[in-house]
């Protein structure tokens, strides 16, 4: 622990990024080696599950870290996505289409980069996605509503990988 309290703001940014890349490395390669011995849909399975847990642990740390309130709605919810490990690793955008509605498009996807760059099949996402936006919204504030605008395999966009909408309910 000591030798990371000497280190500079740039060195920790980058630290976190290389934290981020290894992460996700993670993912991919047990997800990989789920998807080579039992198929793609045993993987995508399991990785729903893992996702499930993962996305609301990752979203209470968050929520704590920046002190948000129980239902922290859009502003909140902004906050806390751009703080998630993949926020450090992909091109995104947050388009705030009025005061219950939150646009996440995910410009650049790193997974999706490296399964064409292997020539592998884009990973088909959007189940997964669902499981991990909507309980990440909901950990944020239990209002929320989300929503696959454009996700493998079903993109309706080109022009991103992914776009998520998320949707306050009145109370």
């Amino acid at each position: 622990m000591e030798l990371i309290q000497q280190l500079s703001r740039e060195q920790l940014i980058e630290l976190c990024q290389i934290y981020a890349k290894n992460w996700l490395a993670l993912d991919g390669v047990w997800f990989q080696s789920v998807e080579n011995k039992y198929g793609i849909t045993e993987a995508l399975e399991h990785d729903a599950n893992a996702w499930r847990r993962y996305t609301e642990i990752e979203a209470r740390r968050i929520k704590s870290f920046l002190k948000l309130p129980e239902q922290a709605g859009i502003e909140g919810l902004k906050q806390a996505l751009s703080l998630r490990f993949y926020a450090l690793l992909s091109q995104d955008a947050l388009v705030q289409e009025d005061d219950r509605t939150l646009v996440y498009k995910v410009i650049t996807c790193r997974v999706q980069e490296a399964r064409k760059r292997k020539g592998m099949a884009y990973h088909p996402c959007k189940p997964v996605g669902l499981i991990e936006y909507t309980y990440f919204a909901k950990v944020i504030d239990s209002r929320f509503e989300t929503e696959a605008i454009s996700c493998h395999p079903d993109v309706t966009d080109s022009s991103c990988n992914c776009i998520w909408k998320f949707t306050l309910q009145k109370e």
